[in-house]
């Protein structure tokens, strides 16, 4: 009957220890959290607030300037370790001039407070200049105790996420005070640990930037292919059609439709040397809908999973009966998902191995070709002038989308077969840098986790038996001065 039920029995002392908001709730004293708060003592710790400068971005109004410079970062750009600009707004200078409190600095951390709690992100040159909103906290490190990286490593690891979700409030929507930024404990670990974590990330960050060029190389070359390189398409916000050009012709009225430069880009397809085929004959489009069965486990892909490089970052693991109506399209090895809804058009992705017979959307449409290998077809369908016909071809009120007749009907370029080759070859060696940035971070953050639960021996000698972490990671010269 008491199956499964937690208690513990604590001091009073204890229950005030670190809780000056006098937390009695029992969530709070989960054994996991005070065994984690036990380990920690272990070391010296600081409080993030004795070590940092923190705050929050500007409250209230904000103007959007496109011809900024100045990126306006949000919670959603603290993801994956490094901070990012996508999807970022850019603002009028008054505002940063304004705010510079919240100015970010190069290996500035920033963490998102409000929502999704506990985002955390190391900022580079890549993203500067930047400020940030409400809901994110900088925090710059202004004491030689800690590496930033090392810092990082903490507060994305399990003891560190843990004590974020231990402490955060609210009813709606969760979120933690900034006050309570400034309390989080950090152990303080010796300095030849902290020189490993920090070569550790570091190459992480160094594979990721090479994928990111070498996934651009790739989609330079296509652009050269089909000769973009020195298109422009056509400005003028007018096209006068006839009624047998028009309506007659495509069933459409709305003007967004005629515009000049979706021509433009249609012409550029059709003029390619080595011709062009309608997708319909060229691909085989996989829409059949597949039933889960309740009790089955499956790998469910949605928008939400889609990288910006065209890979799948993550997915839903779950059984059947706990999958929504949409999860109905089964992909497999090398196929490539394309987003059929206006807005994430350019979420398309190549199913790898690991992803193998997953389930995806039925907002994508899935896809492969024999006459065009799988990495093409990606940076294809991720490039300019696909987005611009995609985008063209997109209609409804409520939610706009391309339908299946319309996407069957576009025209794709047959890239030469020696390109493709080339193409296939660069996509393929981002995606294993991208992998091993990857596989990095998962090593720092274990690596920290173990120097925390047993000592930091045992977390060094983890990282020697992580084969993509050693390349000279694990034995690094410059040793920090305090």
């Amino acid at each position: 009957m008491l199956e499964g039920l937690e208690a513990v029995e604590i001091s009073k002392s204890r229950i005030s220890s670190e809780n000056d908001i006098f937390r009695l709730d029992s969530q709070y004293f989960k054994k996991e959290y005070l065994k984690e708060d036990s380990n920690r003592k272990r070391f010296n710790n600081k409080y993030l607030g004795q070590i940092a400068f923190i705050t929050d971005g500007q409250h209230g109004y904000h103007e959007v300037d496109e011809n900024s410079p100045i990126r306006h970062l949000t919670a959603k750009n603290a993801k994956g370790w490094f901070a990012n600009d996508v999807d970022a707004d850019r603002i009028a200078k008054w505002v940063d001039d304004n705010n510079l409190r919240s100015s970010l600095e190069k290996d500035d951390l920033i963490l998102s407070t409000r929502g999704t709690v506990g985002l955390c992100a190391i900022v580079d040159s890549d993203v500067l200049p930047s400020n940030i909103d409400q809901d994110v906290a900088r925090i710059k490190i202004e004491s030689n105790v800690i590496l930033p990286t090392v810092a990082l490593s903490y507060l994305n690891c399990k003891v560190g996420q843990d004590w974020l979700e231990r402490n955060q409030t609210g009813m709606v929507q969760q979120g933690i005070a900034l006050w309570r930024v400034r309390e989080i404990p950090l152990p303080i670990f010796s300095d030849k640990f902290q020189n490993v974590i920090d070569g550790i990330i570091k190459n992480s960050r160094k594979y990721k930037d090479n994928s990111k060029q070498t996934y651009a190389a790739a989609e330079t070359l296509l652009l050269e292919t089909i000769g973009l390189n020195n298109f422009e398409p056509s400005t003028d916000p007018i096209n006068v059609k006839n009624f047998k050009e028009s309506f007659w012709a495509t069933g459409r009225l709305d003007a967004e439709y005629y515009q000049k430069k979706y021509e433009d880009y249609i012409k550029l397809i059709c003029r390619y040397p080595n011709g062009y085929e309608a997708l319909q004959i060229l691909c085989n489009q996989k829409d059949n809908n597949f039933t889960p069965e309740d009790k089955t486990e499956y790998k469910y892909i949605e928008l939400a999973d889609i990288g910006k490089s065209g890979e799948i970052k993550s997915c839903t693991i779950a059984q059947g009966a706990e999958l929504p109506t949409r999860a109905r399209r089964k992909v497999n090895t090398n196929d490539v998902v394309v987003s059929s809804i206006e807005g994430s058009l350019d979420s398309c992705a190549l199913v790898t191995e690991e992803y193998n017979n997953a389930l995806c959307s039925t907002g994508f449409y899935v896809i492969n070709s024999k006459k065009i290998n799988s990495e093409t077809l990606l940076v294809l369908f991720k490039s300019e002038p696909m987005q611009n016909i995609l985008k063209q071809n997109c209609s409804g009120t409520i939610l706009t989308a391309i339908n299946k007749t319309e996407f069957q009907n576009i025209h794709v370029p047959l890239i030469d077969k020696s390109i493709q080759e080339i193409i296939k070859d660069k996509i393929s060696e981002s995606f294993k840098l991208k992998k091993q940035s990857e596989q990095l971070l998962e090593t720092a953050k274990r690596a920290v986790e173990l120097a925390i639960e047993k000592d930091e021996k045992t977390a060094i000698e983890f990282i020697k038996r992580s084969s993509v972490a050693v390349n000279g990671i694990a034995e690094q010269k410059n040793h920090r001065k305090r």
